[in-house]
């Protein structure tokens, strides 16, 4: 791996644990047997959580949750492929926006209360969710994404053309009030229209991109149980969070074959 971009990523990630008071750091073991150490923080106030590992091969994944705005971002830092002639100085950065349904993911207020008592334990997630294909149709444009979410121009500054997201979902966003613009903040894609990046020839060629990505451990809700009060009545109470693992593919038009040359199936 060229230095220099060893010194930006390493740069990115200590940036991003200085700049917040981390809640959880959790050590998870990924499919190959590596542990990848996942950063959670939550932010009561502005209603927000964040999720943020980095993969083996180099790659930054974030994952930023906005409560209030019912969106959530996936946002990939992703390595060029040296040996294919086509490193630059930066990673490429890919961001995906979708709607976020609160079943997904604990809230910002409990998350913000976990504790762990052993902080060097490797954890395993309790329930593997069924592997997620969103087909993203269109653009979004930076300078709109206010809109969306007030945290999303922010959170996919370095992403510039590649702010990617539904046309279903922006039509549910656009029916809480004040959002009546939303549709005004995409281009579509049209990516029916493309075909796989793995059968274009031509690197200059926009196709059809495939980028997936794994959450290996993430609080996907909480737990219950049932016990007797100071009355002797039956009653529910908390008993902690239910732990899950996440597969999510993202297709979407890249404008040329020489930005998704991970896609060869």
């Amino acid at each position: 791996m060229d230095t220099l971009l060893e010194v930006f990523l390493l740069i990115s990630f200590v940036f991003f644990l200085q700049q917040t008071s981390s809640q959880l750091v959790v050590n998870v073991k990924n499919r190959g047997g590596d542990v990848v150490i996942e950063t959670i923080q939550a932010n009561t106030s502005n209603d927000v959580v964040q999720l943020q590992f980095q993969n083996t091969d180099g790659t930054i994944v974030h994952q930023f949750i906005d409560y209030k705005s019912e969106a959530q971002v996936f946002r990939a830092h992703v390595l060029w492929e040296e040996e294919q002639g086509f490193s630059q100085y930066k990673p490429q950065v890919l961001c995906f926006v979708t709607r976020f349904n609160k079943n997904e993911f604990i809230s910002a207020d409990a998350m913000s209360k976990l504790r762990q008592k052993n902080p060097t334990a490797i954890r395993q997630p309790e329930e593997e969710r069924p592997p997620e294909l969103h087909t993203m149709d269109t653009q979004v444009y930076l300078d709109r994404a206010g809109l969306i979410s007030p945290h999303l121009t922010n959170t996919c500054s370095d992403a510039a053309e590649s702010i990617y997201t539904k046309e279903s979902d922006i039509r549910l966003w656009a029916r809480a009030p004040g959002r009546d613009g939303l549709m005004g903040t995409v281009q579509r894609l049209y990516p029916t229209k493309y075909q796989h990046c793995h059968l274009v020839e031509d690197v200059t060629k926009p196709c059809l991109c495939t980028y997936s990505l794994t959450v290996g451990w993430y609080p996907c809700g909480l737990k219950y149980c049932r016990g007797k009060d100071s009355t002797g009545k039956y009653v529910s109470y908390r008993c902690g969070i239910k732990t899950c693992k996440r597969h999510l593919s993202f297709d979407y038009v890249s404008k040329q074959k020489m930005f998704c040359m991970w896609d060869e199936t």
